[in-house]
């Protein structure tokens, strides 16, 4: 048996907290506790109370300040915070108190309330440019902001597109991603935007926009940003107008807001049903080098598998460190003239190599180990899911490394993992 106490509150509809109907208040003070307690309220069809006051809903006599009883029942290790808050709360009631012993309790391990709307999610007013904005204008904005994608706006504030990093890569002819760029040189950096400058946003933009209305249900954006593969929704009201903007940042942000400890609710021997943890989501077929693995080899696996990071394992596969393209950039910039080239170019890896044997050779020089990241945030393959999001949100991470109990190398998550697995119809 688990020791639970039931708390009753008999109030009437006239009650008040904070300006808000007492039930209502008290409904969202609990659930915002974020604890393993359920909460119901009820109307009654007739009552009285202590100043001789009489309430019915009869037709002829009808009248108001229907009588309401809200029931809470919750682990008894949680009682005494809560009752705590009620009195505070209950200026006008009787709170009812009574032990009862519950057989099991087993509840869904969601990570967003079904009635999430996007509008209680997104972030509203957001950056947007013209159709006729200069490319190097739209750069120069994703530069200056944690965001690498912009709606495309109309006269009236109707999206009609979407400029993201790749439009601007593989249209407008960026030559590197906004993250890389942001490390370059300034003089470099506006050589870039300069460049881009002559084009506008209209011609490279991904048409039509795919939107959402900001009183949609969250799954069903969710859905949708699967659905398309896209990794942002511009949030349009009722008359198409952009009023937010939709990203996983914020529907992830969402979930360590509003979603409980469910490990700690496991701890209070209470049944999660459907949790997850990292391991049912990691992508074990991550790229991985050795410790002496040369640079320039390094360089040849991220370039030749369109990827941004490597791990380094030693040979019995635990984890060393990680190499991003932006280490890569950072070790060797100002200590070898091509290196900026390098990463700019357009041309083929193999090609590349030939037009710049000095660079090449200074590459093999060097090793995986010497310019590795060391201070990389990693999680273990029994870490729950909400811990990881967490972890990604507090850091500014979009991968995680995924260690074994002994610190060997598993696998990889990401923001797109999470959302793929966390959010599909068999995690709901």
């Amino acid at each position: 048996m688990l020791h639970y106490k039931v708390i009753e509150i008999f109030t009437s509809e006239e009650a008040r907290w904070g300006g808000r109907q007492l039930y209502s208040a008290v409904v969202q003070r609990v659930s915002g506790m974020k604890i393993a307690a359920r909460c119901f309220v009820t109307r009654g069809i007739a009552g009285s109370y202590e100043n001789g006051e009489i309430v019915t809903g009869r037709l002829e006599i009808l009248s108001y300040n229907m009588p309401v009883r809200i029931t809470i029942i919750v682990p008894a290790v949680e009682y005494d915070a809560l009752l705590a808050l009620l009195q505070e709360m209950v200026t006008d009631g009787i709170i009812a108190v009574r032990d009862s012993e519950v057989v099991s309790h087993r509840t869904a391990g969601l990570l967003l309330p079904r009635h999430l709307r996007v509008r209680d999610v997104m972030t509203p007013g957001p950056k947007s440019v013209g159709a006729g904005a200069p490319l190097g204008e739209v750069a120069r904005l994703l530069l200056s902001s944690h965001f690498t994608g912009l709606p495309v706006v109309d006269g009236d504030n109707r999206p009609v597109g979407v400029i993201a990093q790749g439009d601007l890569i593989y249209k407008g002819g960026m030559p590197m991603r906004i993250g890389l760029l942001a490390r370059s040189d300034r003089d470099k950096v506006d050589a870039v935007l300069d460049a881009l400058g002559e084009k506008q946003a209209r011609e490279v933009m991904t048409r039509p926009a795919v939107t959402i209305g900001q009183d949609k249900m969250i799954t069903e954006a969710v859905e949708l940003m699967l659905k398309k593969g896209v990794k942002r929704l511009p949030v349009v009201d009722g008359a198409g107008k952009l009023v937010g903007i939709l990203s996983r940042v914020d529907i992830f942000r969402t979930t360590i807001k509003v979603c409980p400890q469910w490990d700690a609710f496991e701890k209070q021997h209470i049944s999660v049903e459907g949790l997850r943890h990292v391991s049912d989501i990691m992508r074990r077929d991550a790229f991985t080098v050795l410790p002496d693995t040369p640079v320039e080899e390094v360089m040849r696996v991220i370039d030749c598998n369109d990827i941004q990071r490597v791990c380094v394992v030693d040979e019995n596969g635990f984890f060393k460190g990680l190499i991003s393209d932006r280490d890569l950039l950072v070790a060797f910039l100002g200590r070898h003239p091509g290196i900026w080239d390098y990463f700019a170019a357009k041309i083929p890896f193999t090609e590349r190599g030939r037009r710049q044997r000095d660079l090449r050779d200074y590459l093999r020089a060097k090793t995986a180990s010497q310019v590795m990241n060391t201070s990389i945030v990693t999680v273990r393959e029994e870490t729950p899911i909400q811990e990881a999001v967490r972890l990604m949100l507090e850091r500014g991470i979009k991968r995680l490394p995924v260690l074994d109990s002994e610190g060997r190398f598993k696998g990889m998550i990401s923001r797109d993992s999470l959302l793929r697995t966390m959010f599909s119809p068999a995690a709901r």
